[in-house]
């Protein structure tokens, strides 16, 4: 297959990145892949960002590799996913804009093989949580694209919280509080053996990033012996901007109403991050788990300087270093020796022949 001949990101490391290890270490790993929607490449301390604090992601940096150069193939969300999910630059098969406008029956091509298709034939219980993005019809849907489960929204994306709870503050692009109803429905779907799906629609109530990481901890959690491949494609920092008051409280000092929710979606993001981590070390799986984490896309120029691209020039939509170049990080810790910084250039393309290498 095509993929089969792209330079696996594990193997542009120098060769000191991979220790000797037993021979059990090198058997499958688990497979954890965190993507943000755009977060900017200032935003995070690892890479300089000095306005939020982000404890949980530079500790992941700490514990693998940073890549300083790391790209995605589109500055836009959908186009995006659909490289790194194939493994394919998005204008070999189609999808190389965002969907909107589009007939709601398009999705991407259904003779695309997926990470998920991919991962599932070699023995992975795969699921998806967050933002799916690339279909909305029924065939187009995860569970149809190599995913046993999925949670989360189909479009491009969804209020956070209703704006009108107790201690959640909105930033509205327009004018007054912000949104206060959902226009995104959430879906739990599962595939059966027999190839059938069956899914409903899910009320949320809570914070939306905070109710994504507790469904990839309960897929987790239900593991055994079998590996998996968990993708959370959380929807922070994407508009609309809002954020509740645990991740509100640190940020108080900032006065602009639009970088202090910024910066507390970014937070709910690194405790996201963190509770993964913390989850996969209890449960003893941490040291045989491959954790990537990435951004869609560089963060977007239109919420007026709330967010970060530092160093970089430009934003989200542009291909300027600013729209396509985003924090990316892999730990491994039975392969990938700790407190890398690696210059090479890599990319999310490279995703789809590293896992399956992997």
């Amino acid at each position: 297959m095509p993929q089969a001949n792209k330079a696996a990101l594990l193997f542009c490391l120098a060769a000191a990145a991979l220790p000797t290890v037993p021979a059990s270490a090198t058997e499958r790993p688990n497979i954890v892949f965190v993507l943000a929607d755009d977060l900017g490449y200032g935003d995070v301390g690892a890479y300089g960002g000095t306005t939020i604090q982000t404890p949980e992601i530079d500790a992941l940096t700490q514990s693998g590799v940073r890549f300083t150069q790391g790209y995605v193939t589109h500055p836009v969300c959908s186009p995006s996913r659909a490289g790194l999910m194939t493994g394919r630059y998005q204008q070999r098969h189609g999808w190389e804009f965002n969907p909107a406008g589009r007939d709601r029956g398009a999705g991407l091509s259904l003779e695309e093989r997926t990470l998920g298709d991919v991962l599932r034939d070699a023995g992975y219980r795969t699921g998806l949580v967050g933002k799916w993005h690339l279909g909305q019809q029924p065939n187009h849907r995860p569970t149809q694209r190599g995913f046993d489960e999925y949670f989360g929204i189909l479009e491009g994306g969804s209020i956070f919280i209703d704006s009108r709870k107790p201690g959640v503050e909105s930033a509205s692009l327009r004018g007054g509080r912000g949104p206060t109803e959902r226009h995104n429905t959430v879906w739990r779907a599962r595939r059966g053996t027999d190839g059938r799906t069956v899914e409903e629609a899910v009320d949320v109530d809570e914070y939306l990033t905070d109710v994504f990481t507790d469904e990839a901890l309960r897929f987790i959690g239900a593991s055994d012996e079998q590996p998996f491949f968990l993708f959370l494609s959380h929807t922070t920092p994407h508009t609309p901007l809002q954020a509740t008051v645990e991740y509100l409280e640190p940020y108080r000092h900032i006065e602009d109403p639009a970088k202090r929710v910024y910066a507390a979606m970014v937070a709910s993001l690194d405790a996201s991050v963190g509770r993964l981590r913390e989850a996969l070390e209890k449960s003893g799986q941490l040291e045989d788990t491959l954790f990537v984490f990435a951004s869609d896309n560089g963060c977007a120029g239109y919420i007026f300087g709330a967010c970060s691209n530092a160093p970089l020039r430009g934003f989200k939509r542009y291909h300027h270093e600013g729209g396509v170049r985003v924090p990316f990080v892999v730990s491994w810790p039975a392969r990938l020796a700790a407190g890398q910084v690696v210059d090479t250039p890599v990319s999310t393309l490279d995703l789809f022949a590293t896992f399956a290498a992997a």
